[in-house]
């Protein structure tokens, strides 16, 4: 991942609008999967650590991090996190977990089934995994090479290797769905023009409010159905 992103990264993940919504998205999908209270979660590749105090909700969180920089931002969010890595360097024990969150890691690994069996490892028998994963190999751009990706999924995809590394897939459904046109049409823009770098952006306050809020209106659909499409795909599954 490039530096100069990690340092915007850190800067914008409490404020640009997609995260923003996908942290709006991620906690309904952990409330209408996860039981209340009293669970033991790690989240693998924590990033700055916005998304633990959302875990913290069903019970006790550790993060792992492999990033120097990354790990000093999630520790000051009051975290237990730990230097670690997929899919050799988990500093965690076997069935030490009622459940993992893998969200926007899996696309980083060369060997993207061998870090969904090392996750099963760490989880207890029928423990679950949340995992998310940019959607569509057709949408590679340079926002995928600054940030270190190996690839782009679809839910098939995504659904196979977690079969293949001993995972039993509940639901997988695309999420950024509603802006999805923009998103898209934003991307093959930039293609088209030969611009690189990421987009990560910050529209002025009112416009990134607004984005912000379309994409968190995504957290109520998924309560009730699936996604047929969208920039990203989730997957719950169960070990």
């Amino acid at each position: 991942m490039d530096q100069g992103y990690v340092a915007t990264h850190v800067q914008e993940d409490q404020h640009h609008w997609w995260f923003l919504g996908r942290q709006a998205v991620l906690r309904g999908v952990l409330r209408t999967t996860l039981p209340a209270g009293g669970l033991r979660l790690v989240e693998i590749g924590c990033g700055g650590g916005a998304l633990l105090p959302a875990a913290a909700e069903f019970g006790e969180v550790v993060g792992v991090e492999a990033s120097a920089d990354f790990l000093e931002v999630a520790r000051r969010r009051g975290f237990t996190v730990l230097r670690g890595a997929l899919p050799d360097q988990l500093p965690l024990g076997a069935e030490a977990f009622d459940g993992a969150l893998l969200l926007d890691v899996l696309e980083h690994i060369e060997d993207d089934r061998g870090a969904l069996e090392a996750v099963a490892r760490v989880l207890r028998p029928g423990g679950f995994l949340v995992c998310t994963v940019p959607a569509y190999p057709w949408l590679w751009s340079s926002h995928d090479e600054v940030l270190g990706h190996r690839r782009r999924y679809t839910a098939r995809s995504l659904r196979r290797v977690a079969r293949e590394a001993g995972f039993h897939p509940l639901r997988v459904t695309y999420f950024n769905t509603l802006l999805a046109p923009a998103v898209v049409g934003l991307r093959l823009l930039r293609r088209w023009r030969g611009a690189r770098g990421h987009d990560l952006v910050r529209p002025a306050r009112p416009l990134n409010a607004v984005l912000a809020g379309v994409f968190s209106l995504e957290a109520r659909l998924l309560r009730w159905t699936d996604l047929p499409f969208g920039v990203s795909v989730l997957m719950v599954a169960r070990r």
